[in-house]
């Protein structure tokens, strides 16, 4: 979960994760009626710090509380992956991290406007927990956010649970490993509900939780690139949103953010964090929005920036992870409980066309369309890009060589509602050149990326040089792969 203990963590124990959830095209998180007033952070170790950052220099927005698992305190790095490593994860007691110096830190940083004024934190309530046999974070560093915390919060308000005999995870009361266990998905059944007792400490007494199957739709994946591209975060996120807080409802919402730990996004263990660590089930049954980021492959073992390896401003507002959550949460904020107006229906594109045939390939290009944000473009009925087309144009690639197909455009809003379909449009790609015998592979999606015929992002599998999305990214998933060049592969089989 965190940076010393990933190094060592092996790719196989991600290996057996199931995958949940159906792989619906993402949209852009939705504005929804929030009472922010009650907005509230919680996350694990990676995540943990990195809600203690949010919590601190967003005090304003996340006034109400916070729930820290396995985590140090505030800006514990000081901008030193030395003292990330060392001193903010192996400290055996609190005075192994100098407190004193980051709450002078906290307070000059909040002087300058670089944070939220700490006068914020002073009605927060605080979950904390440790267990007592984690080898990755230790408990010292716990206690010493604990410290840090008495500096700026009563300590009424403070809740401390560190006497469960768990190693480094996520704690539930009925999904994960053992409770003792290091290991993927970082889920561990302990017996104990840790995310139903946060927040019953953050926000007082909650309906019970719904212990039945949630539905489906409730679940949103919805695109970051809205509010980051790069810096470590991963393209989409997930919400889970109660169907009572839903678009247009009247009913004021409570927002919960939940941060995953290092090796937890969704390309390490897909859907896991976001389904089965026991908030939704809490969030169904008393109105509370979760949203969920999610760190990408340009992260740092899918950690969350707590010592600063995207930015020297990790730890403030500047910070540009920092800045894209309080997007997000400002984003699913802005609803105002009334309905939208209907949608206008967005008309087909036109002039649709195609050229630059290759053996492999074709480029596809339309006129724009009044009103539009994005296109789609489909392939025989089927759609072939993987993240809405901001241009007029689209090369479609991974075909096979000598045969017709027909492609069809879409326009989208700034929901992702289409309007009408295009004309369609057919063309032939070129014969293969060279005359060389075609190979095929048929392996599961796991064992593709590691052969380098595929790689893997946002949980999905994706055929190298083509593209072409294969299915969640898992052992269980298995498809044919065909290389039609160098470096460049496509679904399908060989003659």
């Amino acid at each position: 979960m965190t940076f010393a203990f990933i190094r060592a963590a092996t790719a196989s124990a991600a290996l057996a994760l199931v995958s949940l959830g159906s792989a619906t095209a993402a949209v852009n998180l939705p504005a929804l009626n929030i009472d922010k007033t009650q907005t509230t952070i919680s996350g694990l170790s990676a995540g943990g710090f990195m809600a203690v950052q949010m919590h601190v220099a967003y005090s304003a927005t996340f006034a109400k509380g916070a729930g820290i698992f396995a985590a140090g305190p505030y800006n514990c790095a000081e901008g030193s992956i030395i003292n990330a490593t060392g001193r903010c994860m192996t400290s055996t007691s609190a005075s192994g991290i100098p407190t004193s110096t980051l709450v002078n830190t906290t307070n000059t940083w909040a002087s300058q406007g670089l944070i939220d004024p700490v006068a914020n934190l002073q009605n927060s309530r605080v979950y904390l927990f440790s267990g007592t046999l984690d080898t990755v974070v230790k408990p010292g560093a716990v206690d010493a956010l604990r410290n840090y915390y008495g500096s700026f919060v009563p300590a009424a308000n403070i809740v401390y649970k560190k006497d469960l005999a768990a190693e480094h995870a996520m704690i539930t009361d009925d999904y994960g490993s053992g409770c003792t266990v290091k290991g993927a998905p970082f889920i561990n059944d302990c017996n104990f509900d840790l995310a139903g007792a946060m927040l019953q400490h953050l926000y007082g007494p909650l309906n019970p939780r719904n212990n039945a199957a949630l539905p489906a739709g409730n679940f949103i994946e919805f695109n970051q690139t809205q509010f980051i591209t790069n810096h470590g975060m991963g393209t989409t996120g997930w919400a889970y949103v109660p169907q009572a807080c839903q678009a247009g409802s009247s009913t004021a919402c409570r927002l919960h953010v939940v941060l995953h730990g290092c090796k937890q996004n969704l390309t390490d263990v897909q859907q896991q964090y976001v389904r089965n660590t026991g908030y939704n089930r809490w969030a169904d049954t008393n109105n509370i929005v979760m949203l969920y980021p999610q760190t990408g492959v340009g992260a740092t073992n899918s950690c969350f920036d707590w010592w600063g390896y995207d930015s020297a401003n990790y730890a403030k507002k500047s910070g540009p992870q920092m800045a894209a959550i309080k997007a997000m949460v400002d984003r699913v904020s802005s609803g105002s409980g009334t309905l939208p107006p209907d949608p206008v229906a967005l008309p087909a594109p036109t002039g649709v066309s195609t050229s630059g045939a290759t053996a492999s390939s074709m480029a596809i290009g339309w006129n724009a369309v009044a009103g539009a944000a994005s296109y789609n473009v489909y392939r025989n009925a089927n759609k072939v890009n993987a993240l809405p087309v901001n241009a007029t144009s689209y090369t479609d690639t991974g075909l096979a060589a000598s045969t017709t197909y027909s492609w069809t455009v879409r326009a989208a809003d700034a929901n992702g509602a289409e309007g009408a379909t295009s004309a369609p449009v057919s063309a032939t790609t070129q014969a293969a050149s060279g005359g060389g015998t075609a190979v095929c592979t048929t392996a599961s999606n796991y064992a593709h990326t590691l052969a380098g015929r595929a790689y893997a992002a946002g949980g999905y599998a994706y055929a190298l040089g083509s593209n072409q999305n294969m299915g969640l990214w898992n052992v269980f998933v298995t498809r044919t792969l065909k290389q039609t060049a160098p470096n460049h592969y496509v679904i399908g089989t060989c003659p």
